[in-house]
């Protein structure tokens, strides 16, 4: 009884090293994704500035390049 019971608790333990590895993994995935997403969104921000600051420097009735 006490040899199947320390094969049980062995067999958890290991299962439950394999999830915590998945998860560790997951986890890690999901962080670069999220820095990834963080850096596009400052630069995605940025050229919003830059277009923004450009259309306000253009004259509003400027008569189009083919006149």
């Amino acid at each position: 009884m006490n040899e199947e019971r320390l094969v049980d608790i062995e067999i958890k333990l290991a299962s439950q090293d394999d999830l915590l590895d998945v998860l560790n993994k997951t986890v890690y995935e999901q962080q670069k994704k999220i820095d990834e997403l963080e850096t596009l969104c400052v630069t995605l921000a940025r050229r919003l500035i830059e277009i923004r600051e450009e259309v306000q420097q253009k004259p509003l009735n400027e008569p189009p390049p083919h006149y």
